[in-house]
């Protein structure tokens, strides 16, 4: 009796610890997340909370903040971040958006992932919900071009990537600054503020933005449905911005 007794005590120990193991193994699973300032969408994808900024990229390994009012010069190196209270950069093109976004470990959000982030968990045709509310995110403003340089044919290059534009009072707004333009997934300013450069281009190799800016949000569609498709990737002015994407970690 004692001999099976022991075998049997034997079998049940090592039953058990079996089963421990593989109870821990599935417990243990980390559940992927996302980095820092960005949000989960549906459980995956990343996308930054606040529109982009830039750092600049320095010897050694050191960086300084790149003037978000401030077009870049070919060559230059930079980073995106996103932060709260920032301005956003505008005067960016696709091309730079992209380099941004990958220099940080990240990407530039395909056109889908994009919408679906700006619709929201309950999809809606504003991030706030279904109808359009005037200002409720930094939308509807006086455009800035003609207030600096007046009437005639002034949008050109060197116009529409004047340093001043974005620095008129009434014109870009800090990132997060008008709180209720978030969506139930807690993204701010992806309607109105700036453009956003999305991963997408067309048949004829145009580049795509999305969203409007602190002019205009219903031009070239509603709200989370606005697409620009109309300039080539290296195209920059003053209304243009980015934001990053990443996949869960």
């Amino acid at each position: 009796m004692g001999g099976r007794s022991r075998l049997h005590e034997a079998f049940v120990y090592g039953l058990l610890a079996v089963l421990s193991v593989g109870s821990m193994g599935f417990v243990g699973r980390r559940r992927r997340g996302c980095p820092a300032g960005m949000i989960a969408v549906a459980g995956e994808y990343c996308i930054d909370r606040y529109e982009g900024s830039l750092v600049e990229l320095l010897p050694r390994g050191r960086t300084r903040p790149w003037s978000p009012f401030a077009a870049l010069p070919p060559g230059r190196r930079v980073r995106a971040v996103a932060r709260a209270g920032a301005f956003p950069q505008g005067y960016i093109s696709q091309v730079q958006a992209r380099a941004a976004c990958q220099a940080a470990g990240r990407r530039l959000c395909a056109e889908p992932e994009w919408v679906r982030a700006c619709k929201g968990p309950s999809p809606s045709a504003w991030p706030y919900g279904p109808r359009y509310v005037p200002q409720r995110c930094n939308d509807h403003r006086e455009g800035p071009v003609r207030r600096i340089f007046g009437l005639g044919d002034v949008f050109h290059a060197e116009q529409m990537n004047d340093p001043r534009l974005n620095q008129l009072p009434g014109t870009l707004a800090r990132a997060g600054a008008h709180t209720r333009c978030r969506n139930r997934y807690g993204v701010f300013d992806m309607v109105g503020n700036l453009h956003e450069w999305v991963e997408a281009t067309t048949r004829g190799g145009r580049g795509v933005f999305r969203g409007g800016y602190y002019v205009d949000v219903h031009v070239n569609g509603a709200g989370c449905d606005y697409a620009t498709r109309a300039h080539n990737p290296s195209y920059h002015d003053y209304s243009i911005g980015f934001r990053c994407c990443a996949d869960l970690r």
